[in-house]
């Protein structure tokens, strides 16, 4: 067996971690009936490959093992973290077991913190894992419900990992690995080490190798989830079963949150606005595009002030859109406060009237992100608070001091 840190009490991998769950061990089950789960499990998702393969796995009781992965690289913005955790509470209510991957190899290939695959899994063990724990508490989950897995040591002295991954590597082309390199932020035909190719057919091994039957990401990750549908049938070794029949993951795709910067062409045209959305996605490494789950209050409304949010424009504005996926799923409403020369303080129950305001005019820009601002920052709170545990600053202190010595 191989020891791993889990809710910072030490437990061990063993067989029962890469075996699927019976639904009697499911965390989170609520006596709900087919229709209601689908219903929970569905809220808010970007897309389902397939609505057909989740309705068959619900209704004939394929346990629902879920995982969603991680690079590590410092601090996750809230755009991964806070919607990455509203789906898992939805996905534990409607009777899912779940769990967060902390990619420690998969980040070494893509050379995140320097190539230090030592430092890497010191942050990823340590202040990482603790920002995803604060985000749990905004969104309202029980932090010690989700297993964390890293990566190494979910592979240490395991032979059959890597032989998973030479069988999806030979039932996968050349061709369509380079496709999917996408997958790692990087663009198909950049002069990549070969490591990066590597990186597809390790992250469809995950899936096989711990049995998993709900696969979750952003939009940013579907190649690579296309990829572990695809060799379902295919594969010798580590091939999902139930009731002796082959079982084919279940992908789950959240929506990429805007970052907060201008776009590089504006207007932009609207063949290209899809592909837009997707470059523009909230990123850590772009100033000004991204708010993290430990910014103070003022740093919170600071960033918004600063957006880009174009007058009556709701085709793309990233404050509207923090609004309805950042926002309204945390409160009941935003509330705006201005002069009664400019209309008086206003409420909003939901983002529809939100936005019919703002489209409409009714709502100015700066009103938007000065509601906005105070409403998140608001939300945010309790997660401030956990990253602000002394144990927890000792976490980033050391985090902090391997950023400025490398």
């Amino acid at each position: 067996m191989v020891e791993t840190t889990f809710n910072r009490s030490p437990v061990f991998l063993d067989a029962s971690l890469l075996a699927p769950l019976s639904l009697s061990s499911f965390f989170y089950m609520m006596p709900m009936d087919s229709h209601a789960r689908i219903e929970r499990f569905s809220t808010g998702l970007e897309e389902i490959l397939t609505p057909e393969t989740l309705k068959h796995a619900i209704e004939t009781g394929v346990p629902l093992k879920h995982y969603i992965g991680f690079e590590i690289s410092g601090t996750p913005h809230i755009g991964a973290a806070i919607k990455s955790l509203y789906h898992i509470k939805h996905f534990m209510e409607a009777g899912a077991d779940c769990s967060i991957f902390l990619a420690d190899w998969h980040a070494w290939i893509n050379d995140k913190l320097g190539g230090d695959k030592q430092a890497i899994q010191r942050v990823g063990k340590g202040y990482f894992k603790e920002c995803f724990s604060a985000a749990a508490k905004v969104v309202g989950v029980d932090d010690e419900k989700i297993r964390f897995v890293l990566g190494s040591e979910l592979y240490h002295q395991q032979d059959g990992y890597w032989e998973t991954v030479v069988d999806v590597a030979k039932h996968t082309t050349l061709a369509r690995m380079q496709r999917s390199i996408t997958i790692l932020g990087r663009k198909e035909g950049d002069n990549l080490d070969f490591a990066k190719l590597l990186y597809p057919a390790m992250q469809v091994a995950d899936i096989y190798f711990q049995q998993l039957t709900i696969v979750h990401a952003g939009m940013d990750q579907r190649k690579a989830h296309v990829v572990a549908r695809e060799v379902a049938e295919k594969l010798q070794y580590h091939g999902i079963k139930h009731q002796g029949k082959t079982i084919t993951p279940i992908a789950v795709h959240h929506h990429l949150v805007s970052g907060l910067q201008k776009p590089p062409v504006w207007p932009i045209p609207q063949e290209n606005l899809s592909e837009v959305r997707a470059a523009m996605k909230m990123s850590k490494s772009v100033v000004g595009s991204a708010v993290f789950l430990g910014d103070s209050e003022s740093e919170v409304k600071k960033k918004i002030n600063n957006a880009f949010c174009m007058e009556k424009e709701i085709g793309y504005n990233p404050v509207l859109d923090w609004a309805q996926h950042l926002v309204f799923p945390f409160t009941k409403e935003i509330q705006i406060l201005r002069p009664e020369k400019f209309g008086g303080n206003v409420s909003y129950s939901t983002y529809k009237e939100l936005e019919a305001d703002f489209a409409h005019g009714k709502l100015h820009p700066m009103d938007l992100k000065a509601g906005v601002g105070q409403t998140l920052a608001d939300i945010l709170a309790p997660a401030r608070k956990h990253l602000e545990h002394p144990r927890v600053l000792k976490l980033k202190e050391e985090f902090e001091q391997l950023k400025v010595t490398r």
